[in-house]
């Protein structure tokens, strides 16, 4: 227990990261998948945030000729998680504008009732 408190931010990454993982898994209607996915997502960037701050240094920008890398945390997991960020705005825009079509054609957002019809078109032609 006191393992979970020395590590709180990776702790509550994990935890987010969990409840995203169950909302994707157990939820049949798309937007709660659309959600759950963008938990996951800050789980991961909060875990990867998490372990590239380093408690009493500085950010990666040399001020007063400082030039050691002691004095500096390293820039690379903020890097990752910009990147990932970016990336994961760009999935869920493509995820929901799937979605308006799926809810277009099928007036419905559950997944398995989208399944069934979309198999019942298939069987017609």
């Amino acid at each position: 227990m006191i393992g979970l408190f020395n590590n709180l931010e990776a702790t509550t990454a994990i935890i987010v990261f969990g409840i995203g993982f169950t909302t994707l898994m157990l939820n049949r209607n798309m937007i709660k998948k659309i959600i759950g996915f963008d938990m996951m997502d800050c789980g991961m960037y909060l875990f990867l945030a998490s372990k590239g701050y380093i408690e009493g240094r500085l950010a990666p920008i040399v001020v007063n000729g400082v030039t050691d890398m002691d004095a500096y945390i390293n820039p690379i997991p903020a890097g990752l998680v910009l990147t990932g960020i970016v990336v994961s705005v760009s999935v869920s825009a493509v995820m929901l504008s799937l979605t308006i079509r799926l809810y277009r054609k099928y007036h419905t957002l559950d997944i398995d009732e989208i399944m069934m019809r979309a198999r019942e078109e298939g069987d017609d032609e």
